[in-house]
């Protein structure tokens, strides 16, 4: 049995779909999963699927839809029982543990490799740091439960997925352009500096990409979009480091052409310009 949630809401054993098809039941189970093995109190999930107005039949309800979930667990070949069910879906006192086993759950594979990236990090490894970074992004299938209505515990952990997602983004990036593949990456850091005007690490790494494959002017237009939208959205100017990459570029600065097979130099807005 697999699951996932970097995505769409999944279930399946064997390429076919086990997934409850009432939105509650998978609200409940995304709840579930995004604590896998560990527990998951019954006061949370009345939290999670009623947000402080439950039910007067509130715990009949949630048994309901436990009951459910474990039916639809055991119509997988793996499982093939409720007795096996139950021993994968566990009550336990006043509340649910949901077993997963390893590699089962993609966010458990996101979390490993992100793990490996950030050690090859430590180690100033930009290639390894890339391979396990763009592996981890590879897992995402659109936005985190995007088909789950979400209760306020689903919610904040969506958002800090999608933090981490961006970081990674971010950070796989980031050495990807000290290694030179400036060509290879500069439609995708354009699409997602699209996606965050406001994100100066961002627009810093689409500049310097844009630059260093020959498109000098495009990265002085971006800059200037970034000032008038810093301008417009929050009264500001751009940030000192955005400005002397800015200045580097209008100079045409030969370090701006190094990368990790040179020396480490400026290849974003987080590290100066000197």
């Amino acid at each position: 049995m697999k699951f996932g949630i970097l995505g769409p809401l999944t279930m399946h054993d064997n390429g076919v779909s086990y997934l409850p098809t009432a939105p509650k039941q998978r609200q409940l189970l995304a709840l579930f999963l995004l604590n896998a093995n560990r527990f998951v109190a019954i006061d949370a999930a009345v939290e999670e699927l009623w947000e402080g107005n439950p039910p007067r039949t509130v715990i009949p309800t949630l048994q309901t839809y436990v009951l459910q979930i474990r039916r639809a667990l055991a119509a997988s070949p793996t499982l093939g029982s409720l007795t096996e069910a139950h021993k994968s879906l566990i009550t336990g006192n006043r509340g649910y543990f949901l077993m997963v086993p390893p590699h089962s759950l993609d966010l458990m594979e996101w979390d490993q490799l992100v793990a490996e990236g950030r050690e090859a990090q430590r180690r100033d490894d930009d290639a390894e740091m890339a391979r396990k970074f763009r592996r981890a992004l590879s897992l995402w299938r659109g936005p985190a439960l995007g088909d789950v209505q979400a209760g306020p515990l689903l919610r904040a952990h969506v958002n800090r997925f999608e933090e981490a997602r961006l970081s990674v983004t971010e950070q796989c990036f980031e050495a990807e352009l000290r290694l030179g593949y400036h060509h290879d990456i500069l439609s995708e850091i354009g699409d997602v500096a699209a996606q965050h005007p406001l994100n100066e690490n961002l627009q810093a790494m689409y500049m310097l990409a844009l630059y260093r494959a020959g498109r000098q002017v495009r990265a002085l237009e971006v800059f200037r979009h970034l000032r008038r939208s810093v301008a417009d959205e929050l009264g500001v100017e751009p940030s000192a480091q955005l400005r002397r990459l800015h200045e580097a570029i209008l100079s045409a600065d030969d370090r701006l052409e190094m990368t990790t097979h040179d020396q480490r130099f400026a290849t974003t807005s987080r590290v100066s310009v000197r």
